[in-house]
């Protein structure tokens, strides 16, 4: 089965910036390292060539001897991470591109254990105190303005997808499950009980006294000649008027005794009905029916989509005014919200606190749950990598401060050669 295709880094031909002066670095210590090679080499001919004629140059020849051996062991060692040395195969050579994802696993699995642990991002995250730094900047000036910004945005680009008939189908189905499928009657009924228990009602009712007495002291004729119209033709016009003002008269000291007094025989039974009512609601099987039936009648199908669809209209449209203009109510209280919160991180330590816990706590659930998947992000990133451009990148980024063990083993090659000819020079001859 075909692996994954080989990519580049960035693309076959892409460069990264400063790739140009780090290519050129490194050029710059290859040929130091090599100059020192050969001024070794040479010191060595000549050396060789003298030391018979001056025996002090027996040790400058094994110095320049010592030097070019930690010279060519350090350049295979080098060479030997990137590429064959001199193109020939020798075993545990061109590490990085015959080991590219093998270096790539265990680079995920370092990543993973030492730096995606949960206590090392909480400790992290409680030293840089996130909630602290994010009021600050809500507090500020700029804070609110980018927040509702980039708020508007946000509901902009959701009208955009949103579909309206879609969102008017989910109003209308969150209508008909928790408004309409519910049966109405019990809980109207001990709402109204507990209104009515409280006496939350006789306001009301006072009110309806208050309104009755008023139209009855200023309706005098009106009830004399309903009087009138429904007495017998045969009785006299006086005899009407007289009964008239007597029968208003009795009404108007009725409805004044119910207005005056909080205890009347018609406040009693209002109460007693309105309390078997709502008893009824709960509890007669008949009342209840007839409660579904009104439901029925009042919230029909057409009802409900139009409810559902003025109600989508109504907030959609009330959003997109209050979004495009930077000066609407919504955006103002909007804004204001954020800088009190934001002053709140700031001032008050306990909430900024919990703030910074509920923070570590998600990052760390995120990176207890995901950071597999987050290493693995690398292990297939390098495996992807063509493996001989991959080398020749990574030699880029160390190779200059890698050529330094090829001018450091020069040197110390050259001083162990000297002090192991010295050494040898003075016991043995």
């Amino acid at each position: 089965m075909a692996g994954p295709p080989r990519t580049g880094l960035g693309g076959r031909g892409s460069a990264a910036p400063g790739d140009a002066e780090k290519a050129a670095g490194l050029r710059r210590m290859k040929l130091l390292a090599l100059v020192l090679l050969i001024v070794m080499a040479i010191i060595f001919v000549f050396a060789f060539a003298l030391q018979r004629q001056y025996p002090w140059l027996e040790y400058v020849r094994a110095a320049a001897e010592g030097g070019m051996v930690g010279a060519i062991a350090d350049w295979f060692a080098v060479t030997a991470l990137f590429k064959y040395p001199m193109g020939i195969k020798i075993p545990h050579t061109a590490i990085i591109p015959n080991r590219k994802d093998q270096i790539g696993a265990s680079l995920g699995e370092f990543v993973e254990t030492n730096f995606l642990s949960e206590q090392v991002v909480k400790d992290k995250l409680a030293s840089v105190d996130i909630a602290r730094k994010a009021g600050a900047w809500l507090a500020g000036p700029a804070g609110p303005e980018r927040v509702a910004k980039e708020g508007a945005a946000f509901i902009r680009g959701a009208f955009k997808i949103l579909n309206d008939d879609d969102v008017q189908a989910v109003i209308e189905g969150m209508v008909r499950r928790h408004l309409l499928a519910p049966p109405w009657g019990p809980p109207v009924g001990r709402l109204a009980g507990r209104i009515f228990a409280d006496g939350h009602h006789h306001t009301l009712v006072d009110l309806l006294v208050d309104r009755t007495v008023d139209w009855v002291r200023d309706n005098h004729e009106t009830v004399s000649q309903l009087i009138s119209d429904r007495s017998p033709q045969w009785v006299p016009q006086f005899v009407d008027g007289l009964v008239g003002d007597k029968v208003y008269l009795e009404i108007l000291k009725f409805t004044k005794a119910v207005q005056s007094d909080p205890q009347h025989e018609v406040r009693r039974s209002i109460d007693t009905y309105l309390n078997s009512l709502a008893d009824d609601l709960q509890h007669d099987p008949v009342m209840i029916a007839r409660a579904e039936g009104i439901k029925a009648q009042v919230l029909g199908d057409p009802e409900v989509r139009e409810l559902a669809s003025r109600t989508w209209g109504t907030i959609k449209a009330a959003l997109l005014t209050a979004v495009d203009d930077p000066h609407s109510e919504l955006t103002m209280k909007f804004k204001a919200a954020v800088h009190d919160f934001g002053t709140r991180l700031v001032v008050d330590p306990e909430l900024a606190g919990k703030v910074n816990a509920w923070i570590g706590d998600a990052a760390g659930y995120l990176v207890t749950t995901y950071r597999s998947d987050i290493a693995g992000v690398i292990t297939e990133t390098v495996a992807r990598w063509d493996a001989e451009e991959t080398s020749q990148k990574i030699e880029l980024q160390v190779g200059r401060d890698l050529q330094f063990i090829r001018i450091n083993g020069t040197v110390v090659g050259a001083l162990a050669g000297l002090a192991i000819f010295t050494v040898a020079h003075l016991v043995f001859g």
